[in-house]
């Protein structure tokens, strides 16, 4: 009864393909964004915006690349952290390298970058899969973490080896730098947000993305079909880079400030992306966001419990919360393996028939 889709009636084409064409759907990330842009930034303080929101903004985008290659297109990958630094990078050297451009052109350029890299390393994908893949691609998390500390161009002959993002300002207001406002920071993590979860939602709801779908599924049919393998697989791997490019950047520039690639983008940083993507639930834009959610509050609130509640040591604290965050990932997936956007289905489904179950 709450949730609905008999009774909304489309009456042109337009109306049938908009992005969200149930009226209740529609409605309901109305309201979220109003939220989000309107109520968020007058109510939020550095505390919640290092600790919560920026994390999980920028993970979320992170997790939709990561879902786009390996939910959509069934191409399994494990170098989510090389290509975040590619990212990250790219956007310092074009920070530093082109001062005079806004840094929002630095982050989609940065994007760009990561996309091409993407292809490069996409290339295995044509010959191998599963298993062979996951190691292709974790070669190239390897391969890219050295590059990054062992070329001292990329950090512009640093003598840390260290990256700094300089000041940036968007419309006079510090976007990137010591004195940044966590409104503004909050703000333009949002927009990114709200930008490429529209576009991977468009993606995967056209021609490209039933591409994707068909070589997930069974890749000799798709190719019988006339899906080409090749244009597939590769738009998967540089559509993907490009979103994690530009969480890795704006990891780099707007979160953190100063990265050492090693310690920041290293394997376990593939390996949080792909737990979200899999608690969150394969092939979802929502699941993307849900499992993101999951692996940055849980981490917050057992620190609260254990340490503001408990008074307990912070190292003890962080040793249960290794072991608890663990174990719930282990009973989450046997409990529900196809994720968090699959109870957000089953919820739905008892919504439509609430108050009456027959």
């Amino acid at each position: 009864m709450l949730y609905r889709e008999a009774g909304d009636f489309k009456t042109s084409y337009a109306a049938d393909n908009q992005t969200f064409p149930i009226k209740f759907d529609r409605w309901r990330y109305y309201a979220i964004l109003v939220v989000a842009f309107g109520v968020v930034p007058f109510i939020i303080n550095d505390y919640w915006v290092s600790a919560v929101f920026l994390p999980f903004l920028i993970y979320a985008i992170a997790a939709i690349g990561l879902n786009i290659l390996t939910g959509y297109c069934g191409q399994v990958s494990l170098g989510t952290g090389g290509f975040m630094a590619v990212g990250a990078y790219a956007c310092y050297k074009l920070m530093t390298a082109f001062p005079d451009v806004s840094i929002f052109f630095h982050i989609i350029l940065a994007g760009g970058v990561t996309a091409g890299v993407g292809i490069l390393f996409g290339l295995p994908s044509l010959r191998i899969k599963g298993f062979y893949l996951a190691v292709a691609t974790l070669a190239a998390q390897f391969f890219l973490v050295w590059l990054f500390n062992r070329v001292p161009w990329f950090y512009n002959y640093s003598a840390t080896g260290q990256i700094s993002a300089p000041e940036r300002t968007i419309f006079g207001i510090k976007i990137t730098g010591a004195e940044t406002e966590a409104w503004a920071t909050y703000l333009f993590c949002l927009v990114f947000v709200v930008l490429l979860a529209l576009l991977a939602r468009n993606l995967t709801r056209g021609t490209v993305g039933r591409k994707w779908m068909a070589i997930r599924d069974m890749d000799i049919a798709a190719e019988i079909i006339g899906v080409n393998p090749l244009t597939a697989k590769l738009s998967a791997f540089a559509v993907s880079s490009f979103f994690i490019g530009i969480a890795g950047a704006l990891f780099f520039s707007v979160y953190l400030g100063a990265v050492e690639v090693g310690e920041v983008f290293g394997i376990n940083k593939s390996f949080l992306v792909l737990f979200m993507v899999i608690i969150g639930g394969l092939g979802s834009i929502f699941g993307s966001f849900a499992g993101a959610a999951f692996l940055v509050l849980l981490p917050v609130l057992l620190k609260n419990v254990f340490v503001g509640t408990l008074g307990w040591p912070t190292d003890l604290a962080a040793h249960l919360e290794f072991m608890i965050i663990g174990g719930l990932i282990i009973v989450f997936l046997i409990a529900e393996p196809h994720g968090l956007a699959q109870l957000w289905r089953v919820a739905k489904e008892k919504l439509r028939l609430w108050p009456f179950p027959h």
